[in-house]
């Protein structure tokens, strides 16, 4: 059988060794060092909007402490993205409140502002104001941020910013993970750089920074014995992780145009296939990374989205549905939900397509030949 081909696997540059070499030299093998230092000012200079960078250990842990920090609590109410992977929504119930989740728009697959808004009024009117909105930009693709912006603004409501998946992306010419209260990235080990598993915090000042890491480090107060007033977490990345991170910074730009340039693969390829559709962006105002590459897959179409999957896993190629809504999610059964059915149709008729910045050409032409041969099914 041939290799496997994954969705999006990890892809080194080389010099993430190094980095790590000087911490096991050094000694540095905690979750403070010349590493964690180094790889949040890279991140900060990238990002380039006079932010502070606090590294954690996921994602998760980075949205979990942005809803403390906004004291969120026991039976608040935090509106969420409902097409999203869950570890958008499952740090709000962590801190037992309740999620309400809102419906996509078709241009983006994110967060519709006018469905959002329709909550914000519904909730207020229930008597309950949300206590903060998190917005995603699902698969790299930025969502409508100045029309969610300014409806969050409109009602005082504080932004979390998930760019899990959209580092490298902008929007209106500023990179994503620049524009909430609180903005998180993620490492993981299928995103466009990895630091193995990791996360960080985007914070727009100081003072929030310093606070991250003081709950990321066991809320440890200051004195000479170990003194807590506030419920700490162990949330923060290792050296080791971090020098992987560091090595990653260096090729990621690299890794996006690749990633982009997958795209206009499987534009190209889906061209003259009627009733498929590639996910792009629908104006100049954004750029993605196009962390992974999605199509819709309508009834015009000459196969159905099962008979592509099937044939991509008989093929041992990896592809996947789209994000599943949480809406729909066992565990949030019941939750409020403001919308249509724009996020279930993206379910029941999207498909993720290896996207990974290190496929070789040989790789793509085992992806075309299952598309060519469907095509001519």
């Amino acid at each position: 059988m041939n290799p496997k081909i994954w969705l999006s696997s990890p892809h080194m540059g080389g010099t993430e060794q190094n980095y790590i070499k000087e911490a096991f030299d050094t000694n540095w093998i905690a979750p403070l060092g010349p590493n964690v230092t180094g790889f949040e000012n890279d991140l900060e200079n990238y990002l380039d909007q006079d932010v502070h960078v606090a590294c954690l250990s996921s994602g998760t842990a980075a949205i979990h402490l942005a809803l403390v920090q906004l004291g969120v609590s026991l039976n608040d109410e935090v509106i969420c993205q409902s097409m999203t992977f869950s570890a958008s929504a499952n740090p709000i119930t962590y801190q037992g409140a309740k999620p309400i989740f809102i419906d996509s728009e078709n241009e983006t697959w994110n967060m519709c502002p006018i469905h959002l808004e329709a909550a914000i009024k519904d909730r207020i009117a229930k008597g309950k104001r949300p206590k903060a909105i998190i917005i995603v930009h699902l698969y790299g693709m930025p969502a409508k941020t100045s029309e969610l912006l300014t409806i969050a603004r409109e009602y005082d409501i504080p932004v979390v910013e998930d760019a899990a998946e959209a580092l490298g992306s902008t929007y209106k010419g500023r990179k994503c993970g620049t524009f909430g209260d609180y903005s998180i990235l993620s490492f993981n080990g299928n995103k466009i750089i990895t630091t193995s598993g990791g996360g960080a915090m985007v914070c727009n000042t100081e003072e929030k920074k310093k606070n991250t890491i003081f709950l990321a480090t066991q809320a440890r107060d200051q004195a000479p014995h170990y003194e807590h007033s506030q419920v700490g977490y162990n949330y923060r990345m290792s050296n080791i992780s971090a020098g992987i991170g560091r090595g990653q910074m260096e090729v990621l730009d690299k890794h996006i145009n690749l990633r982009r340039k997958m795209n206009a693969f499987y534009k190209s390829i889906f061209s003259d296939v009627k009733g498929v559709t590639v996910l792009e962006e629908s104006n100049n105002e954004i750029f993605s990374n196009h962390w992974l590459s999605c199509i819709i897959i309508n009834e015009k179409a000459p196969f159905t989205r099962k008979e592509l999957y099937d044939l991509m896993l008989e093929n041992n190629i990896e592809t996947r549905p789209l994000w599943k809504p949480m809406h729909l999610q066992p565990i949030f059964k019941g939750a409020p939900y403001y919308g249509s059915n724009v996020s279930e149709t993206l379910f029941k008729t999207g498909l993720c397509l290896p996207s990974g910045s290190n496929l070789q050409e040989a790789d793509l032409q085992r992806i075309a030949n299952v598309i060519s041969k469907l095509k001519q099914e």
